[in-house]
């Protein structure tokens, strides 16, 4: 009986836990102080912090110039400007995604389930992927902090 107690507790230990948990690894990995000189400290806490930029102080909510946006992280190109659209949400939002350049977990942050982008390359969090998008399109809407992006427009 106290045999089994013992291994009961001892399988259910806290170091048990943390040694399960998932490590990502990507392509692009750097120590949170060469982020931190890399980007600003707005773009770092929404890019390594999955924190989230003010609605509507994107410049990018009004670009309408034909291009691509990239990671401010890693320069991976993300979103095609023909994907964009104004979904009036505050956040750049597009109907798709460069198809495996982005990266989804769940995240509960808000007590319930949202599905959220990180680019693939680097980790970075982008933001939010929700099924209120164009119905004659995709019907996604990628709501994406336009700090973690940098926008190349077509010559």
């Amino acid at each position: 009986m106290v045999f089994a107690l013992t291994l009961f507790f001892n399988c259910n230990s806290s170091a048990q836990k943390k040694s399960n948990e998932k490590t990502e690894i990507y392509k692009v990995m750097k120590t949170e102080a060469e982020w931190k000189t890399q980007l600003t400290a707005i773009e770092f806490n929404v890019l390594r912090k999955a924190g989230t930029e003010r609605a509507f102080t994107s410049p990018f909510n009004k670009n309408n110039e034909a291009g691509i946006y990239i990671c401010k992280g890693c320069d991976t190109p993300l979103f095609k400007s023909e994907h964009k659209y104004d979904s009036r949400s505050g956040w750049p939002s597009f109907d798709r995604e460069v198809e495996d350049n982005v990266a989804f977990s769940t995240d509960y942050d808000l007590g319930y389930a949202r599905t959220e982008e990180h680019c693939a390359t680097c980790g970075g969090h982008l933001g939010h992927v929700f099924n209120d998008g164009p119905k004659n399109t995709t019907g996604k809407r990628h709501c994406i902090n336009g700090v973690s992006l940098k926008f190349i427009e077509n010559k």
